[in-house]
């Protein structure tokens, strides 16, 4: 089933093509992430297929009655809502079956009008949506309801945006980048999400691993022409090498019958036939496909940066807190030369805590940080740059220098720093306030290495960058001879840089693991895999030792879960018919606080009646 036509559509700013006819579609059940380098149009058709822009021809069409959501990078919320309402405030079909039950449920009289509300109800699973939400919320690290959206950060706001945009169970969901602002944690959660769920996604992304385990299809935009390959991450990589070969050797081919035809033309008399004139208008064909190249590049650098020291950095007995938050608890650590660090651990355990007091831009509460006299740092931090008006893309650079040196004395200017992480001379010209998001943090990437340092320090690094210019910094990193200490959320980055780990497990808890992210997460799936084996040991011994019950191991474990849902439930109760003595309560609100009554009171009901069939089994 066809959801959503994009036919021959193109956008440019000015004399800026972005891209001319391009067309695709999306299905039913398919999960499509969207390649492009940063600044070719990821962004700008995303906009197009949410509405908020429009291409300059060409036509977007979506199947009538289909239900859509979005998740943009900033996205738009009412700050004056709470977390909770602000999920109440949406154009949720089930908030509006919801809405339907209750007003059947006013006009019992009606029967056809409550069977059909009640249908849809269940059809819907719109019983269970207080719970989904709050398992969403609490996933997503949104647990107080009650907080308003105008005191939520940045990440907490994407982070509840994507609640929003799950619970709307859309036929189609569209995602821009919607790993950024999630701890690996909730990446892990969000795939595991989707892999259950039947939900078409389109997204961007570049978060390689998510595009493996979530994705079956890739579509990429590379220079100005669309591909598909119907299949994940490590499939796409395969075929795509396989097409830029192919194109290679036809580009081979194309030049040398350009060269050809190049003869034939410097011979021709002016006078021209038919024929000619044709052959003519072909030779002007292949001359612009021979002219053609791919804007690709390897960084392969041997970089002439400062020594190293004996003494690189420690960290003696460092201790730091806010109020009652631990973020380091005397931690020691000796940093050794060639050191490639990864650091990992949920949101708000302190790895960017932990980065400023290295680099010492904080300072410890007790403790010392040492640092060697020929360190000089690079840091990289997620605040990005700071535009100048009517800077050009050059002249940042400049700022910081002209010149890299190399080894063998051979040196690397400014221009040739940015031709390599993909700025052509004519985009080195251009405003920086014209850059894409991503491009932005690309030329801050280039600020931090013309410093030439000896220590990079990278804070989530791979945000907003797209998939190309990632396997370029991974190039450049891997042949980085420094120390190198990397805080990020892309594993497939952490897989591919780093030797080993500190895992921030919070409250000033750290370890150090002797790997990378994929090692770790094995470790950890064994261990807790282990703990699980002796727990249900544990709770089949206790079981087998009071076994004079007829009840089976599942059949006692729900009998204690009744017997605690019961308990919270009494509590709701004893709660909500408080609420009735407030005597400025309007006839509505009294009617709606005796639904909300009248459903716990039939939950108890119900729970009651199970309690009693285990306990007539457990008397038996």
């Amino acid at each position: 089933m066809n959801y959503l036509t994009v036919e021959n559509i193109s956008k440019s700013y000015g004399e800026l093509i972005l891209f001319q006819d391009i067309s695709f579609s999306i299905h039913k059940d398919q999960k499509i992430a969207f390649v492009a380098k940063n600044g070719t149009g990821k962004t700008s058709i995303l906009n197009m297929l949410s509405g908020k822009d429009t291409p300059d021809s060409g036509n977007i069409i979506y199947r009538k009655g289909i239900q859509v959501a979005f998740l943009s990078q900033d996205p738009e919320l009412n700050n004056n809502l709470s977390v909770e309402d602000s999920i109440f405030d949406t154009k949720n079909p089930i908030l509006d079956i919801i809405k339907g039950y209750e007003k059947a449920l006013e006009n019992p009289e009606d029967e056809e009008a409550y069977q059909k509300a009640f249908e849809q109800m269940d059809s819907h699973q719109a019983w269970d949506f207080e719970t989904q939400y709050k398992q969403i919320l609490f996933q997503l690290k949104l647990e107080n309801l009650s907080q308003k959206v105008s005191t939520l950060s940045g990440g907490q706001k994407k982070r509840l945006a994507l609640a929003i945009a799950l619970l709307q169970k859309p036929d189609l969901l569209i995602l821009d980048e919607p790993t950024n602002h999630l701890d690996l944690e909730m990446i892990e959660w969000l795939e595991d999400f989707f892999a259950k769920e039947q939900m078409t996604l389109f997204m961007v992304t570049h978060d390689r691993y998510f595009l493996e385990r979530v994705c079956n299809e890739i579509i990429e935009l590379d220079q100005g022409q669309l591909y598909t390959y119907k299949g994940n991450y490590s499939y796409y990589l395969e075929k795509k090498e396989a097409r830029i070969e192919n194109e290679a050797v036809e580009l081979g081919k194309t030049r040398q019958l350009f060269k050809k035809e190049l003869n034939w033309m410097r011979k021709q008399p002016k006078a021209r036939t038919t024929k000619s004139k044709s052959r003519i208008d072909d030779f002007h064909d292949i001359k612009h496909k021979a002219q053609q190249r791919r804007n690709d590049h390897e960084i392969q650098l041997e970089l002439n940066m400062e020594r190293l020291g004996s003494k690189i950095l420690e960290l003696n007995k460092v201790s730091k807190a806010y109020k009652d938050k631990t973020i380091l608890n005397r931690f020691d650590y000796s940093f050794q030369k060639g050191e490639r660090l990864g650091i990992i651990g949920k949101n708000g355990t302190g790895k960017s805590t932990f980065l400023n007091l290295i680099t010492q831009t904080q300072q410890p509460d007790s403790g010392k940080v040492i640092l060697g006299e020929t360190v000089k740092f690079g840091y990289y931090t997620q605040a990005g740059i700071k535009v100048k008006p009517n800077q050009k893309v050059i002249d940042v650079i400049k700022e910081f220098g002209d010149y890299i040196p190399l080894k063998k004395g051979k040196q690397i200017s400014a221009q040739q720093l940015l031709e390599r992480f993909l700025f052509d001379r004519k985009k080195q010209y251009d405003f920086v306030e014209k850059l894409s998001g991503g491009e932005r943090k690309r030329l801050y990437l280039c600020t931090v290495l013309i410093q030439n340092p000896n220590f990079l320090i990278l804070d989530e690094p791979t945000n907003d960058l797209d998939i190309v210019t990632l396997n370029v910094l991974e190039s450049f990193l891997l042949d980085f001879p420094g120390c190198l200490i990397v805080v990020s959320h892309d594993r497939y980055f952490m897989d591919k840089i780093v030797d080993h780990l500190l895992i921030f497990r919070g409250e000033g808890v750290i370890e150090d693991f002797p790997g990378n992210y994929s090692d770790f997460r094995t470790y950890e799936d064994s261990q807790e895999i282990e703990s699980n084996s002796n727990d249900t040991k544990k709770d089949k011994k206790q079981w087998k030792k009071d076994s004079n019950t007829n009840l089976s191991y599942n059949e006692q474990k729900e009998y204690k879960n009744v017997e605690s849902k019961l308990a919270s439930l009494e509590f709701d109760k004893k709660e909500l018919e408080k609420k009735f003595h407030d005597e400025s309560l309007t006839p509505e609100q009294i009617q709606e606080l005796s639904q909300k009554l009248q459903m716990i009171m039939d939950d108890i009901d119900d729970k009651e009646m199970r309690w009693f069939e285990l306990s007539s089994k457990l008397e038996e």
